[in-house]
Formats: C-alpha cells, structure tokens, sequence
C-alpha cells in the first residue's frame, strides 16, 4: 500500500472564506501514484472546515447568511468569549460545516459526483492554518 501525505497553508484576507481546493488535492494525487484508493482532506484547525460542494458563487453567499444566522458573529454573545477569545461563532460555523472529507479514488482520478468539489471554509481567517491531504491505496 502506498501513502502520501500534504499540507495546505492559507491565510485569508478576510475572517470569512470558502476557497476550492479541488485541483490543489487532484494534484496531490497525481504526485501520490496512487490509483484506487481514499482520499482524505482535513481542516487542521477548529476554526476552519474542508467540506464538498457546488462551486457556485451563490450557494457560497447562501451559506454565509445561513451560517450567520445560525451562528452570528457576537463576542458578547457566548461563553467562550468570557474566556478573553471573540471567536466562538467561528467554531460552532466549523461544527456545521464540517471537518474533513473522505474522497474514493478510482482509476487514479477523484471519484466525484456531478458538480462536487473540495473547498476550505474559514470563519475566523487572517491567520495561518493548514489542512491536511492524506492518500492512501495501491
């Protein structure tokens, strides 16, 4: 069984993104050799998320409303910001969002559905963090 193993550093302009990640993890593969297999892609970080999609401008706006109204930015709001933080809303936004995916590997391509790509979310950016491309198969 053959393993490769990547990292993906960013640091937003903005406290809030969503960035495809998909050809970054489709080369990853390429340089793994791998051929059947899985794909796994983890956000390194509590206040970041690696989910799939549509890449889709408007789906992207959908889920920033939906999350801030899930999970409004407020450092009065929650407990863990008595903790001297004002990231809370962050890390409940990465709860829904997700921490990581699991991709099929077949064929030596990324076994997607119609119009599903890889994308990191971040909700509490201007910092740098990584997230992780693990890859394993024959």
């Amino acid at each position: 069984m053959k393993t490769y193993t990547q990292y993906l550093w960013f640091n937003t302009k903005k406290p809030q993104e969503f960035i495809n990640i998909t050809e970054q993890v489709n080369q990853a593969l390429q340089i793994s050799g791998v051929r059947e297999g899985l794909c796994l892609v983890n956000a390194m970080h509590i206040t970041s998320s690696v989910f799939i999609n549509d890449d889709e401008e408007g789906l992207h706006q959908d889920f920033s409303c939906w999350l801030e109204g899930l999970a409004p930015y407020n450092k009065n709001k929650y407990q863990h910001n008595l903790t001297g933080e004002d990231n809370a809303d962050a890390h409940l936004k990465r709860t829904i969002m997700g921490r990581e995916v699991v991709v099929a590997i077949t064929k030596g391509k990324l076994d997607f559905g119609p119009w599903e790509q890889i994308f990191y979310g971040e909700f509490d950016g201007q910092r740098r963090k990584r997230v992780l491309i693990k890859i394993i198969g024959e």
